[in-house]
């Protein structure tokens, strides 16, 4: 009898283990201490978008690191982002251009990696 209730006690154990890595993987546990945090509000530029880029970013896991990106990004004047987790990308739109060094440091200094930029011009 005994034997049952550790097996039952393990078998949940694992069950719970399971389902709490899955979300993790599907992005929507908060792996970096975070989780539960308000999504960020929109930022509005003050003048005509005249640049987008796309930063392609590695080290995104949750949503918690989505809006860390995000946030970083948005700090940024002349800049807008908006970041999906699922592509793994940071849409800027910019009514000033910033150039791709200053975006790289400032998404590697929060502990990303950045595999690319692409420019799209307006």
């Amino acid at each position: 009898m005994g034997n049952y209730i550790v097996g039952a006690a393990l078998l949940v154990a694992v069950l719970l283990a399971l389902r709490s890595s899955l979300k993790h993987f599907r992005g929507e546990g908060g792996c970096c201490g975070g989780g539960g945090e308000p999504k960020p509000e929109r930022k509005k530029l003050q003048g005509p978008i005249v640049a987008e880029k796309v930063i392609h970013i590695e080290g995104m896991r949750c949503e918690n690191c989505k809006n860390r990106v995000e946030r970083l990004l948005d700090q940024m004047d002349g800049a807008a982002a908006k970041v999906s987790l699922r592509k793994n990308t940071a849409v800027i739109s910019m009514c000033r251009e910033i150039g791709d060094e200053k975006l790289k440091t400032a998404v590697e200094a929060a502990g990303y990696k950045v595999t690319e930029i692409e420019h799209r011009r307006k």
